[in-house]
């Protein structure tokens, strides 16, 4: 598994933290920036990074801002991202089992360190239920067809 890993200023020391996580699981990812906490505009690195997982060039990701809020809305707006805002860890397993989202976006303003790491094993850790929730995850990818321009 590869993860796409980005943030806004807002997110960037708890992407910081993930990052170091995601090493000591021997998990890979491309961390899409930012790279301080200079103010940027974080539909930029969520595009960046949804983008990778769009192509193939990543699996999944995790996206981070101040609330986890705006960079999980403009990640959903890439076709085939299903970007879930997560603030504790029943939300993150359900977030894999019953939607199979493939991106996590928290707030780094809102989510504790030890909170946030514990959210992301579990959504790393857990994987699609599938049967009764393909057929929910396949029309949320018709009503993306039905307003692709």
């Amino acid at each position: 598994m590869k993860i796409a890993l980005t943030s806004d200023h807002g997110g960037y020391k708890l992407k910081e933290t993930i990052k170091n996580l995601l090493k000591e699981l021997k998990i890979e990812f491309i961390d899409f920036g930012t790279d301080s906490e200079k103010s940027v505009d974080y539909p930029d690195f969520a595009l960046k990074a949804a983008e990778s997982i769009m192509n193939g060039e990543t699996d999944r990701g995790i996206f981070i801002c101040g609330t986890g809020i705006g960079i999980s809305i403009a990640a959903n707006k890439v076709p085939g991202i299903r970007a879930a805002l997560c603030y504790n860890i029943f939300a993150a397993e359900m977030s894999r089992r019953h939607n199979n989202a493939n991106v996590l976006a928290l707030g780094g303003r809102v989510t504790g360190d030890e909170l946030a790491k514990a959210i992301v094993k579990t959504w790393i850790e857990t994987t699609f239920d599938g049967e009764r929730h393909e057929k929910r995850i396949n029309k949320i990818s018709e009503i993306e067809k039905k307003f692709k321009k």
